[in-house]
Parts: C-alpha cells; sequence; structure tokens
C-alpha cells in the first residue's frame, strides 16, 4: 500500500529540480498539479486545460498519489517532456506566458501534447498565402462582419476584402513591418478577439477581429508572427533568432482610460483611451477603446533626455470628475492626465517610469522626430 505522505515528500523534493519548479506550459512559478500520464508539473490554470484533453491531473497537496504515479514523474518532469513535445518549436512561433490570455495557453497545450505538432513532422512556417474569413468590425459601428482575409509571405503584407468587392481589390494593403498583433478578448468582447495594429501613413490604426475557433486565430496569430520574423531575418540577416523573435509582436505595457487636458491646460478634462507601447516609446490615446484611429500621440524618451513623469495635485481640476492626477514633462509642453482611481494613478506612474527609466536607441530617436514632425 502506497504511503501517501513519504510519495508527497518525493514529489516535493522533485518540484525543487530545475524545470519542475514552473509550469511546464506557462511557466509559472511554484506549479501545484502534475499530469500523470505526461509526467509533468503544471499551474492550475493549465491543470484545467490538460483535465479536457482527458488526461490525469492531480493536485500535489490535496490528492492520494500512487507509487506507480509518483515513479512516473520521477522518470519523466519537465525538462525531459519539454524535449519531447517541443523539440521543434519555430523561433516565431509564440510560447505563452503566465499571464497570457486563456485560448493562447488552450492552444499551445492542445498543439504540444493532443497535435503534437512540434515533435519535427509538422513543417513550418505556414504555405506562403494565408486566407480565411474572420469576422471584423466596422470602422465607426461596433457590428463585426465577415471579411476575406490574405496573407502573404512573399509580398510580405495582410490584406482585406469588402464582402461582394474582391473584383475591385483590396480594401486595405497592410505592410508587414509596420503590423502588430495582440489578443485583447475582454476589449472585443470575444475570447478568441485579436487586435491587428498598423501604421497608415503618419497615424495608427486599429482592426479588431475574431474567429470562432480558437485554433484558427491561434493560427492566424502565429502565422503573421511568421512572416513578421521572415521580414526581420530579411532586414537584420545578422541578428539571432532569439533577438528577432523578441521583435515580432509585442503586447502592450499598459492601456486604459484618463482624462487629457489641452496644453494650456485651461481647457476642458476629456476622458480618452490610452495605450502605452513602451517598445516604441509612444502614448496613444483614442475617443474610446475600440476606435480605429488614434486622436494623437506623445513621445516618451528617457530621463535622461529631458522627460520625466510625476504625481500631480491639483485641487479643482478644469471639468474633471476624476482627482488622481499625472504629470508628464517632455521637452517641448507638459501633460496632464487625471485616473480615477489612486490605483490606477500608481499603475500608470509605474508604466511611465519604466520606459523613461530605458535609455534611447538610435532607432528612438528617428520615431521621435515623426512625432514631433506631426505636430
Amino acid at each position: 500500500m502506497a504511503d501517501n505522505e513519504s510519495n508527497r515528500k518525493i514529489l516535493m523534493g522533485l518540484l525543487k529540480q530545475p524545470g519542475n519548479d514552473r509550469c511546464a506550459d506557462c511557466g509559472e512559478p511554484e506549479p501545484d498539479w502534475a499530469s500523470c500520464k505526461l509526467g509533468v508539473f503544471v499551474c492550475l490554470h493549465c491543470s484545467g486545460t490538460h483535465r479536457s484533453l482527458s488526461t490525469k491531473v492531480k493536485s500535489l497537496w490535496l490528492d492520494f498519489w500512487e507509487d506507480e504515479q509518483v515513479e512516473s514523474l520521477k522518470s519523466k518532469g519537465n525538462a525531459k517532456a519539454q524535449a519531447v513535445y517541443e523539440k521543434a518549436v519555430p523561433p516565431f512561433y509564440y510560447k505563452p506566458q503566465t499571464n497570457d490570455c486563456k485560448v493562447l495557453k488552450e492552444q499551445w497545450i492542445r498543439a504540444k501534447y493532443e497535435r503534437q505538432e512540434f515533435s519535427g513532422e509538422t513543417k513550418y512556417p505556414p504555405l506562403p498565402y494565408t486566407t480565411g474569413m474572420l469576422w471584423k468590425k466596422g470602422k465607426e459601428k461596433m457590428q463585426f462582419l465577415q471579411r476575406k482575409f490574405v496573407l502573404s509571405e512573399r509580398e510580405l503584407n495582410l490584406m482585406y476584402y469588402n464582402k461582394g468587392d474582391e473584383a475591385k481589390g483590396p480594401k486595405a494593403v497592410i505592410a508587414i513591418k509596420d503590423l502588430n498583433a495582440t489578443f485583447q478578448p475582454e476589449k472585443i468582447g470575444h475570447p478568441h478577439g485579436l487586435q491587428l495594429t498598423y501604421q497608415d501613413v503618419n497615424h495608427t490604426r486599429n482592426l479588431y477581429v475574431y474567429h470562432e475557433s480558437a485554433e484558427e486565430i491561434v493560427t492566424w496569430y502565429n502565422a503573421i508572427r511568421a512572416v513578421r520574423f521572415a521580414y526581420l531575418k530579411m532586414m537584420f540577416p545578422t541578428g539571432s533568432d532569439q533577438q528577432l523573435a523578441s521583435e515580432i509582436t509585442r503586447n502592450y505595457l499598459k492601456e486604459g482610460y484618463m482624462e487629457k487636458t489641452g496644453p494650456l491646460q485651461t481647457e476642458l478634462f476629456k476622458k480618452r483611451w490610452f495605450v502605452l507601447d513602451s517598445q516604441n516609446r509612444k502614448l496613444l490615446y483614442f475617443k474610446s477603446q475600440l476606435n480605429a484611429e488614434e486622436l494623437g500621440v506623445v513621445f516618451i524618451g528617457a530621463e535622461r533626455n529631458g522627460y520625466f513623469v510625476t504625481e500631480d495635485v491639483q485641487k479643482s481640476p478644469r471639468g474633471s470628475k476624476w482627482k488622481c492626477g499625472i504629470m508628464l514633462q517632455t521637452p517641448e509642453r507638459q501633460f496632464v492626465f487625471m485616473c480615477e482611481q489612486e490605483s490606477e494613478q500608481k499603475e500608470w506612474l509605474g508604466a511611465f517610469r519604466q520606459v523613461l527609466s530605458r535609455p534611447m536607441a538610435p532607432h528612438d530617436y528617428l520615431v521621435e522626430s515623426k512625432v514631433k514632425y506631426r505636430r
């Protein structure tokens, strides 16, 4: 008969081994569940997906462990499993992290263990053309309509067509060099919601799309990453795969509503949706969170270049319903924003300071000049 206390001590020892101290799938520290069949340690969230794959998962703390189940974990473990199931992950393929959305994590786990896409037999990157239908939000209205999208690795662009008007040519042709893709299920209101952002002349544009199939939308996301990776390889042939992979797509450091006043700080405060793109050192603001085009952009340089941020205390800011202020100083002007809650104010201050503390790279000066030129 199994000695549960003895087996639990063995499990706790296994957790301390390199690789086992983080979830095998999303990297969350201190996993407290394990798959008996696969012999991997996983976090609570990833354990749910493993359970849906009909693989038995058990709590390291609450469940009774048989001797043979413990032996399975001893003989396998995260490092050995990853060597098998992640043997041939393409450099462009996105590996979800702890804070990523549910659909990315679920499809990563299914791709690894159910479809075994990274065993070395699946051929990546995808075909030169990726074509399909996505639900796209209208520019002005909230209604989502099906549109045909075509992603071309050869042409290095993404096109979409209005339904019934394909003979007239694409509605938009988006250069892959400017394209970013990020999952936004809460903002879009769909668990598979994807935001596509690109430069249209001197403005930032957003497309909001989704697909009913979780596998399809993640395939689209990684196909975009594959074409972006091909572009970066062409532009920076000496860059390592690891270096280029970090530049393919990016999540935004901070998003949310703040109130904003004008340059004289005598204008009424207006509520705007702000997006902090730390990679490009840009603070973009929109009328609302699902607007297609920005109203304006603020470049955020480094402290050594004359940029800084601090709390702003105004007893009665003109027209503002919110009282938690932020003052952002640039070499050209001062920006004042108001947050509804003190917690939001602290999060924005922390995000701004993270960007301000990073020295400016050569390409940042080009971005800065373009933003100044727009004014």
